[in-house]
Order: structure tokens, then C-alpha cells, then sequence
């Protein structure tokens, strides 16, 4: 129901491109502007008309401009709206299994604890982001990835370090509230049911590890995040571990 109202919402020449400014913010953490959509995409309109139509997304959400004279950056609803067009189609994964499998060889299945933090090690390097997995019956946390993270832009601001750290911290906290399921879930910004996390988003899954542990594999970083990218690397994850 929420996708349909979306989709009456905006137009399809919107959507294109709304989803071709946030490719541009997910790659440069900078404000997108109509000049750049203009050349180096062809939508077949004028570039009035390009800024006629950011100005609409920005006027119903999908954009936010943070300074008068700067281009565009995607607010919670645009990024939702993206993600939720990549959920409507079938997203194929990002690498091909055997690849991953070389990327992501976990070593010994027999020892549980290596096997899951070589995963969460692997995943934090292909995904760029901090990963978190978790096995529940243990109670157990496997965390990687500050080095990939705190390359990214943002990171230079301290209060936005001090702000993921607590972010991580209550999502450790609160995990078992969240209900996770077989089924990938994502909050963005402040969908996020934790304090200190409006600006990052999180994607889960619950999985079974080896030995039938059950457990959970998540991505967390700042929205500007490759969310097509992390959804099929937790896709191929899943598929690789039902063989084990």
C-alpha cells in the first residue's frame, strides 16, 4: 500500500532521476547539482526542466537542499523510495558465489567462533561498512570493519564518530527487540529505533551459521551508503552459509 501511494506520488521521469542523484551522492558525499545530471545523463528534456523537476522531490521530500546556492542531497524519504524500487525488482548478487566463496573463505566450520568472525571480517572489506554479527544462543558479538568505515567522509566529523559509536552501542543492546526475521530488513536514518541514529542505516538478516546456530549478519554505516551493493552481498552470504 505505502509503494503504491509512492508511485502515484512521483512521476516516473522524477524517479529516474531521483535515483540517479542518490548514485551521485552514494559515489561523492557531495550535494548533486542539475548541471552534473544534465551532462552526463540523457533524459531528452532541457536542464529548466531537470531543476523544475528536483525542485518538485525536493518539495515533496525526496531531496533536501542544505544550502541555497548547493545541489541536492537525498533526505530518509528519498532514500526509502530507492530502496524500496530495489526491493520491488529481483536484486542479483552482487558477486557470483564462487567468488565470494574466494573472498569470503571462512575456514574450518567445526570452529564456529573462527568461522563467524572471518564472515564478519570478510563482509566489512567487500561491503566498505562496519558489520555486526551476532550469535544469539551465545549471546555473542563479532564486530569488524572501523578501518573501511572511518574512510568515508563523514567520519571526519567528531560528533558523527561519537554518534556512530553510541549507535553501535544501543543496536548491541537492542537487538533482540528488533524481531528479525529470514527476511532482510532495513532502517534508514530515523528509522532507526535506537537513539544517536539518524544519520546511518542499518541492514539485517537473520541466518544459521554452522552447527544450526542461529544468528544475525548486519551492515551499519552513514546513509550514504551502496545499499544495492550490501543487499545482495547479505543475499550471497545467506545462499553461501545454506550450504554449510
Amino acid at each position: 500500500m505505502v509503494i503504491i501511494i509512492k508511485l502515484v506520488e512521483i512521476t516516473l521521469r522524477q524517479q529516474k532521476i531521483l535515483e540517479r542523484i542518490i548514485g551521485e551522492y552514494i559515489d561523492s558525499a557531495k550535494p548533486v547539482a542539475s548541471q552534473l545530471i544534465e551532462k552526463k545523463y540523457r533524459f531528452g528534456i532541457s536542464p529548466a526542466t531537470i531543476r523544475t523537476e528536483m525542485q518538485a522531490l525536493t518539495r515533496k521530500g525526496y531531496l533536501f537542499q542544505p544550502h541555497t546556492s548547493a545541489g541536492r542531497v537525498p533526505t530518509d524519504k528519498g532514500y526509502r523510495f530507492f530502496v524500496d524500487c530495489l526491493s520491488e525488482k529481483e536484486i542479483s548478487d552482487f558477486l557470483d558465489l564462487f567468488t565470494i566463496k574466494e573472498k569470503l573463505w571462512l575456514g574450518d566450520r567445526e570452529d564456529i567462533f573462527k568461522f563467524v568472525g572471518q564472515l564478519t571480517k570478510s563482509l566489512a572489506k567487500a561491503s566498505s561498512n562496519f558489520v555486526i554479527s551476532c550469535l544469539l544462543g551465545k549471546n555473542l558479538f563479532f564486530k569488524e570493519g572501523w578501518e573501511e568505515v572511518l574512510k568515508e567522509p563523514e567520519f571526519e566529523d567528531k560528533a558523527f564518530r561519537w554518534s556512530f559509536a553510541k549507535f553501535l552501542d544501543n543496536f548491541e543492546k537492542s537487538i533482540e527487540d528488533l524481531k528479525i526475521n529470514s527476511k532482510i530488513k532495513i532502517y534508514i536514518g530515523k528509522e532507526n529505533p535506537f537513539k544517536e541514529a539518524e544519520n546511518f542505516s542499518l541492514i539485517l538478516r537473520k541466518c544459521n551459521f554452522p552447527k544450526r546456530e542461529e544468528g544475525i549478519v548486519s551492515i551499519l554505516g552513514p546513509k550514504r551508503m551502496a545499499y544495492e551493493k550490501n543487499i545482495s552481498l547479505i543475499h550471497s552470504i545467506v545462499k553461501i552459509l545454506k550450504e554449510y
